[in-house]
């Protein structure tokens, strides 16, 4: 990935999340913070490893992304705060299953993934003068490994830049972390490079 190129995207993935949690503050019981964002070039393999030590189960809501630089993206919950995800974005909690999430959790998922996903692809089309056409959410539970090979299917197993964003939302006394990882192909690098303003 090229310097500049990284440096665009995340300053537009910074700029997109903190707007989202702002608006989801507001809309929201909970309090929701950006904590983290990177772009790097990786494997899906050194990103199995870079995730190791997430261990247990995930819920992730994915994204195919069509447009002229199609890209996926998903978006991974902790089923086990389900709770405190709930209250935080709905002011009442649903109650924890004992393995599964059934339709109303998963469909909570979905339009919290839904929100913070498309303020990504909103700033993306913005950036870039290109419009971006996100598929209907997909929830699925698994690992972390297998959850991250799923989102690599889509895109092929070759080096990608990958752009992770973790989010902490706060409830009372309880904080939960998700994190959104999206893959973006070469072909959209090139075009913010050359969208962007040049520096005298």
């Amino acid at each position: 990935m090229d310097d500049k190129a990284g440096k665009i995207l995340e300053q537009i993935t910074v700029s997109s999340l903190e707007k989202c949690v702002a608006k989801l503050s507001r809309i929201s019981a909970g309090k929701w913070t950006v904590a983290d964002v990177g772009v790097s070039c990786r494997t899906m393999q050194e990103a199995i490893k870079d995730h190791a030590s997430q261990r247990g189960t995930g819920a992730a809501v994915y994204f195919e992304v069509k447009g002229e630089f199609p890209f996926t993206a998903m978006i991974v919950f902790r089923p086990g705060d389900i709770e405190t995800i709930s209250k935080g974005f709905l002011g009442f909690s649903f109650s924890k299953m004992p393995n599964t999430l059934n339709q109303a959790q998963e469909l909570l998922l979905s339009e919290l993934g839904n929100i913070i996903v498309n303020s990504l692809i909103s700033s993306l089309s913005n950036a870039l003068h290109r419009a971006f056409l996100p598929s209907a959410p997909k929830c699925v539970q698994g690992e972390t490994q297998f959850l991250l090979e799923a989102l690599w299917t889509a895109v092929g197993l070759g080096r990608h830049s990958l752009v992770s964003v973790t989010l902490d939302l706060q409830c009372d006394r309880s904080v939960t972390r998700s994190e959104l990882v999206a893959l973006i192909p070469e072909g959209m690098e090139k075009a913010i490079l050359s969208s962007a303003p040049a520096q005298n």
